[in-house]
């Protein structure tokens, strides 16, 4: 028994992906799992270390230009032929997708082929790639109830309230002291964690950067998940601040950056926002700004509705940023109890099973349609 896992390009695709393949080794210890990822060199960065099989879709993003668009229906057409060959020599026995571009071919494909498919669906709106997958997959796996405002009614029977999956090993997270080594960072130190997941984020790295320079961090120190292509940057920008901070470009080892943080200041993605609820990280989010649905201030303002966190526009633009940014951190570094209440809130938005629901699911409708 095989089972295509279809998306990739980021992180916040693969993460949940890998987390569902490790359930299934419990769920359905005969099936084996097939990533089907993208070209792109994250992809690969994060699969191979895992041991899961995968192969690479010449599928690029839609890029709404004449060259754009027909750029991206030649390579539509050239994976549905790459699939075409794969479904008839491998036939799965169910595909999952993982959101984005990277999954339409193989979810659409196995519909054709009356093959069970189901979706993730971490954001609370879907994005355009899942609305269109909607109508060919027997399950939508959400990760918040809220989604359901943004489904059709004919399509909410298809609703299953999972999670998001996480990664096994941030669900138990390791001794402070140990992960604190690893990092090289002081155990005793408080932990103020900036991440703007997987790739980075450049408007993020910016307004903290700019924030921290002169305020008083008595008794903290700083853990900047920069992203590689902004990492030399980064380090260059808290060298001139005379600012020390540890700047890792990437890290596979979130668990040891959660088992750290006391408090993180984060993009919204989905990804981030289960991580982040599942460890009770009180958080400062800034959603990413130039998506037009801007579906990740729906997803901080879940965790902001529960008192989990505090919302900050960004702006793109250091100074307004910063003006915005600087009072937030404030109130919350020397104010334990809120960040405990805001801890606490947080966790009660955690799902921390949400792999074995994802994984569940695909079993059931294997099962159904045997």
């Amino acid at each position: 028994m095989t089972i295509f896992l279809a998306g990739g390009g980021t992180g916040g695709h693969l993460y949940p992906g890998i987390s569902v393949a490790q359930a299934l080794r419990e769920i359905l210890p005969e099936a084996k799992v097939l990533f089907l990822c993208t070209e792109r060199e994250i992809d690969r960065t994060i699969l191979e270390p895992t041991g899961f099989e995968f192969l690479t879709q010449p599928i690029v993003p839609p890029v709404k230009t004449v060259g754009g668009l027909l750029k991206f229906w030649s390579s539509w057409r050239a994976t549905k032929d790459m699939l075409r060959k794969l479904f008839r020599e491998r036939p799965p026995a169910a595909v999952l997708g993982l959101g984005g571009y990277a999954a339409g071919v193989a979810v659409k494909m196995a519909s054709n082929r009356k093959i069970p498919a189901a979706i993730l669906n971490p954001d609370v709106i879907p994005g355009k790639a899942n609305q269109y997958l909607l109508r060919y997959v027997q399950a939508v796996c959400c990760q918040f109830e809220q989604t359901s405002r943004y489904i059709p009614a004919n399509r909410k029977d298809k609703i299953k309230i999972t999670g998001c999956p996480i990664r096994s090993d941030i669900l138990s997270l390791p001794p402070r002291a140990e992960a604190a080594k690893r990092l090289g960072l002081d155990p005793v130190l408080q932990t103020l964690v900036i991440t703007g997941a997987s790739q980075g984020a450049a408007t993020v790295n910016d307004a903290a950067i700019a924030t921290l320079t002169g305020m008083k961090l008595q008794g903290w120190q700083i853990l900047h998940l920069s992203g590689k292509d902004h990492a030399a940057a980064v380090r260059q920008r808290y060298h001139e601040a005379d600012l020390s901070a540890a700047v890792v470009d990437f890290t596979p080892a979130m668990a040891d950056v959660w088992a750290v943080a006391d408090l993180a200041i984060s993009r919204a993605g989905a990804s981030s926002c289960a991580e982040l609820t599942a460890c009770g990280i009180p958080s400062i989010l800034m959603p990413y700004p130039f998506h037009k649905d801007m579906h990740q201030r729906a997803n901080a303002k879940v965790l902001v509705d529960s008192a989990a966190a505090i919302l900050i526009t960004d702006k793109k633009d250091i100074a307004k940023n910063k003006e915005k940014l600087r009072p937030a951190i404030e109130s919350l570094i020397y104010d334990v109890p809120k960040r405990k209440s805001m801890s606490i809130a947080a966790k009660s938005l955690g799902k921390p099973d949400a792999a074995k629901n994802v994984a569940q699911v695909l079993r059931e409708i294997v099962v159904v349609n045997r």
